[in-house]
């Protein structure tokens, strides 16, 4: 997760410019200055007056937890982000000296705070008094054209693309979020619903101050960070279009839904725009799991889409999902052979969660031997969260050959042209370790030969 700058903390911070003396933004993962912990209180006793955190994720619960509780109590503590929405109680009880808990997005809801407005008057927070903890009402969705997108200069630190945990130093890397919400319900997917349940409607940027961002930015790839870009056919054009008009040389990622396929007009403006990937959800090859979680397509449709598609020179990342309510143990190892037959360049595979305002949640407390976690994990008497993974692997496993790695790379250099020369020249010696651990792991398998011999046959 080294990759991704943290751009909602930065929206928040921009929000916050011009009602304090000074922001000074800490992506924890970088400051190796402050990495001991006590450098970093000695800094926050001397220099700061506010502790504003964003908690997007909940894997770290306990050390969050821990280093709050180490912060000086005179300081006021501000909370945010998706996993502090969720857990607010949690945080409450477990952090004392936590002030203020902003709930949903917080660009608005910064600015009264440090303003002074009187918190019982301020919407979308949680705070405590006299030992009670108070919800304040939720706060309305902001208009995403009044917000001012994120102030790179308050970063500390370039984000660059990075293979086996290693960061590639000359593919500068940034995100940029032109509409927030999405327009539909599949039933997996809590993405467009806040962490209060509320769903997200769907409301887009003006096109030209998204482009405008663009320009402004250093980085060489920007991956849009939309649910889906495109939305709005129309409207991802008319992006395409100033992108073009203006000769910004960049490269863009982006996530959409398999309906692309019907836009080829907007594909061929997306080639030449700079569209180096496209992220699909596509979840399952299974038309009654399609339907069970609500994607409305079928794997028919899927294979249409991805005929038009391969027409194009653009890399296809798949994600899937495995471990459904009911499915097998053969339709979850499908998922493999699935993907080689649409064409799809890579996968992402992962196991079904239930969040706690999931559709799903309702089907899978009704299903005898299905079971949930307090983290949203679900797993079933007969597939154990062991199971489930060792599944994972053998999906990954059987997708992932000497030849695909092969093709990723013959495909991002000489058909894509995601990287230059150069740049996979270096990516191949930044990462040694892994193309050996590939290597030997199926010389082991004893299908290394016929592997890359079908390789070379098929790029010949």
């Amino acid at each position: 997760m080294m990759l991704f700058p943290p751009i909602g903390l930065e929206y928040v911070a921009t929000s916050a410019k011009g009602l304090v003396d000074k922001i000074t933004l800490l992506d924890l993962r970088y400051e190796k200055e402050l990495a001991d912990i006590e450098d970093l209180l000695d800094f926050i006793r001397k220099e700061v007056d506010v502790v504003c955190v964003g908690i997007g994720w909940d894997r770290q619960f306990e050390e969050i937890c821990q280093l709050l509780n180490r912060m000086p109590a005179h300081i006021p503590q501000i909370l945010g982000g998706y996993t502090a929405t969720e857990k607010v109680n949690e945080f409450f009880q477990a952090c004392p000296n936590v002030s203020i808990i902003v709930r949903g997005e917080g660009e608005e809801t910064i600015r009264e705070i440090l303003q002074g407005s009187p918190l019982k008057n301020i919407l979308g927070i949680s705070y405590q008094e006299n030992g009670r903890i108070i919800h304040n009402p939720n706060r309305p969705f902001p208009n995403v054209d009044t917000l001012n997108p994120p102030d790179r200069s308050l970063r500390r630190n370039k984000y660059a693309l990075s293979v086996n945990g290693i960061q590639m130093a000359n593919i500068t890397f940034d995100a940029v979020l032109s509409a927030r919400g999405c327009p539909f319900n599949c039933k997996f997917c809590t993405f467009s619903l806040n962490p209060l349940g509320q769903k997200r409607d769907y409301a887009a940027r003006n096109v030209e101050s998204v482009v405008n961002e663009i320009q402004g930015l250093e980085a060489g790839v920007i991956m849009f960070s939309d649910d889906n870009l495109f939305t709005e056919p129309k409207r991802a054009e008319k992006i395409c279009d100033l992108i073009i008009a203006r000769k910004i040389k960049k490269r863009f990622i982006a996530q959409a839904r398999i309906d692309i396929a019907k836009y080829p007009q907007l594909l061929e403006k997306m080639v030449k725009a700079g569209f180096k990937a496209l992220l699909l959800g596509i979840e399952s090859p299974h038309d009654w799991i399609l339907k069970q979680l609500n994607k409305g397509f079928d794997q028919k449709t899927i294979r249409e889409a991805f005929a038009v598609l391969r027409k194009y020179p653009i890399f296809y990342n798949g994600y899937f999902i495995y471990g459904n309510i009911g499915e097998t143990e053969k339709e979850m190892l499908y998922i493999g052979q699935f993907a080689k037959e649409i064409g799809v360049d890579s996968i992402s595979c992962n196991k079904l969660r239930i969040e706690k305002f999931s559709p799903l949640r309702e089907l899978a407390e009704k299903t005898p031997g299905y079971h949930i976690t307090e983290r949203g994990e679900l797993y079933s008497d007969t597939f154990s969260h062991a199971a489930l993974k060792k599944i994972g692997k053998r999906i990954k496993f059987s997708f992932y050959t000497p030849s695909r790695y092969l093709k990723i790379f013959w495909k991002n250099i000489f058909v894509v042209k995601f990287f230059t020369f150069k740049e996979a020249v270096a990516l191949i010696f930044t990462s040694p370790r892994l193309v050996a651990r590939v290597l030997i792991k199926e010389q082991k398998r004893g299908r290394l030969k016929d592997s890359l011999k079908r390789t070379f046959i098929e790029n010949k």
